[in-house]
Parts: C-alpha cells; structure tokens; sequence
C-alpha cells in the first residue's frame, strides 16, 4: 500500500500564509480517492484538485476507490412512518427532544439586537466563548479555569476536523488513528484539505487479565507510526475519540497520559474528540476529560474539540467547540469561520444554553443519562437472548456488536451481503467496515431512538438473524 496521491503530488502552489485559503483559484473535478487527505499549514497552502464523483461518494471509501454500502436516501430514513427503515445506523440522540423543546422555547432564548445580526469575531462572540470556557471548566473538570481566548466556535466538529486538517497538515500529510474510528473523520479531513488516516489497527482478541478487545497500547501507535515513516508520508498527529465510537471504551487518566507521551515524544499534534463526554451513562465509570489531567505533555500540541450534537441531540443545530492552547491554530482555525461559522442568534441561544448549568445538571443529565441507561438495557437484553457477543458499555449512544457467526465465511464481502439483508428487512444498521474494523462481522447499533422505534427495529433485527425475509408492522 502506498500512502501518496498522483494528483496531491502534482498539485500547484500558488499561495502562501495561513490565510491563503482566501485567494485560491477553483479546483477541477478528478477521480475520488482512495483515502483521506489533507490541506494548508500554518506556513503554508495552495491549490488541490476536489475529488468528487457524486452525491454518496464520500460515504464510506477504500483504498479500492470503491464506496462501500452507500447509504439509502435520507428521506427514507428520516420518515417517522412504520413502514419505512428504522434507523438504528445514525449516530443521534433523540431519547430528549421534550426536554431539549421545553428549554430552547423559553423567553431567555428570544432575542435579537443590532450584534447578533452583523459580523462577528471569527472565534465566536466573546459572550459565548466565555460560557464555553465556563462550561467545559466545569464539566470537564479541568485543574484551573479555562480562558475564552483560547475557544473557537464553528457550525459542528465536522468543520473542526476539516479547519485542524487544513491548518495542521500538507496535503499527503497524515493524521494516526485507532481502528475502528468514526468513519466519517475520513470525508472530514479530506474533502477540503487533502489529508491522510493512517490506521492503527485493533483487534478483539484478548491478551491478558487486564486487556480489553480493540485496546489501543503505546506499542500499537510506535508499529504504526514507523510504517507509515518508512513510506516516507509525513505524520502530522493523532486523532482519539473519547468515549471511543464505535466502541464505546473510556480512556483511563493513565492510557491518556502514555498516548500524549508518545505524541511529545514524536512531535505529533493530538486532536481529542470528546464529543460524548458527558453521554456516560453508567454510574460506575469515571471519565476523564483530557483537560482535567494534572499535565500536559504538550499544550501547544493538544487540541479538544466538543459539541451540543451527541450529548444534547442536537445534531442539526451544528454547533461544535474547538479549545486550544495554541494561539496560532486558534487564529488559523478563526480565519476558516467565514465558512465554518454560526449565526449569531444561534450563539445567543448557544451562550444561555451553556450558561444554565442548574438547568443541565439537575434536569437534563440526570433524565438523559437515565433513558440512555434504560435504553441500552434493552437493547443489550435483546442481544443477550439471540446469544450475540457485544461490548457492554456504559458510555455513548450505541453498541458494537459480534455478527460473525451469521457469515457464512468471515469475509467482509459476507459481511456486506449481512448488511444487505438487514436493509431489505427495513432496518438501518452501520457495519464494521465503515469504521475501518480489521475483522468482518462487526457491527454498530444505534439505540437512543424512541421505543416504539427502537422496539420495531430489534424486531426486524432478530427476523433477519433468524431468517424470516416478511416484516409487518
């Protein structure tokens, strides 16, 4: 395999800067690639090809230039009739929406004046970064107040991923990431600035007392690292979600701290995705956000992103969080907003959100975390009683599941025809190839539907397994 791109090498330079970006001439239209990519960094850009060959081709890609199990229509699967597919693929919370409706309709939501209807500061308006810096103080517990000037707001983590890869990286240039991994990040990183995945690939199996399946070691990230080094591709940093998705694992204080090590000790940048924190539902666990430990190997070199999309349902809203130590990533990503931006009513309603943490920790965690716990005990009984293996765990909104032995042969071309069928059964769900899992026959199931939903999709769910192709509703 090989990490460079004919096109990325050919590519023209015709502008310098961190904002260089303003000034490029349009790109023409050539073949999808087979992987993620990258863009400008903060001493450098320039122009690249787009790569685009249709409406689903960034759905899931491989090192084939294939797409792989391209999604039906949204339509199809946003319809709230019964006799539509159920979607149990999507990543979103919709166990709250009564909550959510009874907060973003009061009075306090309301307003308008001359500010919020001109040009903002890039970053956000000061009156929301403020809150943000409160908010996550709070609820990341961090060890000394963070400061608003170290916030950026951008209309979701999709367009934080895509500004980091464009400010971070050259194009060609690669970020390391665990397997499987939100495979989404891929588009993310690439459609605008050519930037590369290299995967550290994890398996299931076991190794000793205190392992766990798919546990990411120091070791892993070193093989990884070196392969792609002896390809001669520039590695740029490492990306890691926590509460991992698919898998649902939390990173302990002491695996965050020997991740962050490696990175300092290779001069990677680190982007943590902490989109689920506060989604950890099971009492038992403790998570630790990564700005709550005593120390950073790296500030300059460690950059969190979060948003209201995950822990608050609110997907559509698009509205994420970028904190960095880092003033000129934080300038760079700034200078993105005129694309990246939200409206400034949207960060007036943003800002009294965030600033009711009565409101957030007495009403709506509390209720949230109950009806994803019930939900998940559902779903994990049901699982349970067909005698399928899964990773039980008490963070995220989703479960990932061990479908093999319904392969007739453990092959991911098995795994898709599996796929296939649950379609044609009328029930969405998100298979391990999409996250890039190196073993066919995993798959992920989204359980923060509504429960007549919920209860309608495990039962098409269990007609397929068994092999009953007729569903009535």
């Amino acid at each position: 395999m090989t990490w460079k791109d004919n096109a990325a090498e050919n590519r023209t330079r015709s502008c310098r800067g961190p904002t260089a970006w303003a000034i490029r001439p349009p790109r023409s239209p050539v073949t999808a690639p087979s992987c993620p990519v990258e863009g400008e960094s903060l001493s450098g850009s320039g122009t690249r090809p787009r790569r685009a060959t249709g409406p689903t081709a960034w759905i899931y890609m491989t090192r084939t230039r294939t797409p792989v199990y391209p999604l039906p229509c949204l339509p199809c699967l946003c319809t709230s009739h019964l006799q539509g597919i159920i979607n149990l693929g999507v990543s979103e919370n919709k166990l709250c929406f009564d909550l959510l409706q009874s907060r973003l309709t009061q009075s306090d939501m309301l307003r308008v004046e001359p500010a919020l209807l001109q040009y903002p500061d890039w970053r956000g308006h000061l009156f929301l970064r403020e809150e943000v810096a409160k908010f996550l103080s709070l609820y990341c517990k961090s060890r000394t107040a963070l400061r608003p000037e170290n916030v950026v707001v951008l209309n979701g983590c999709a367009s934080v991923f895509s500004a980091l890869a464009t400010v971070l990286c050259e194009a060609g240039e690669v970020f390391l990431i665990p397997t499987p991994y939100y495979g989404a990040i891929t588009q993310h990183v690439y459609l605008n600035s050519h930037v590369r995945l290299a995967y550290v690939h994890l398996d299931s199996e076991v190794t000793g007392p205190d392992a766990r399946p798919f546990q990411l070691t120091v070791e892993k990230l070193e093989v990884a690292l070196q392969g792609v080094i002896s390809e001669g591709v520039t590695v740029k940093g490492l990306i890691l979600i926590n509460p991992q998705n698919p898998l649902g694992d939390i990173y302990s204080p002491g695996e965050l701290q020997e991740y962050l090590e490696f990175a300092k000790r290779h001069e990677l940048h680190v982007v943590m995705d902490e989109v689920y924190m506060l989604s950890v539902f099971d009492e038992a666990l403790e998570y630790r956000s990564v700005l709550s430990l005593e120390r950073l190997p790296d500030p300059q070199r460690t950059h969190v992103m979060w948003s209201t999309s995950k822990d608050f349902g609110m997907s559509g809203l698009r509205f994420g969080v970028l904190y960095t130590e880092n003033q000129d990533v934080a300038t760079a990503v700034a200078s993105l907003c005129r694309y990246y931006g939200l409206s400034g009513i949207a960060q007036h309603q943003m800002a009294q959100l965030l600033r009711d943490h009565d409101w957030i920790s007495q009403v709506y965690l509390p209720e949230n975390h109950a009806r994803l716990k019930a939900a998940h005990t559902y779903v994990s009984e049901e699982l349970r009683a067909l005698g399928i293996p899964f990773l039980s765990r008490g963070a995220g909104l989703f479960i990932w599941v061990n479908l093999r032995k319904y392969l007739p042969q453990a092959t991911f071309k098995e795994e898709e025809l599996l796929w296939r069928r649950f379609l044609d059964g009328k029930v969405l769900l998100s298979s391990g190839k999409a996250f890039q899992c190196k073993e066919p026959g995993w798959f992920r199931i989204v359980f923060t539907d509504k429960a007549h939903r919920l209860r309608l999709g495990m039962q098409r769910f269990r007609q397929v397994l068994e092999g009953r192709p007729h569903f009535r509703t």
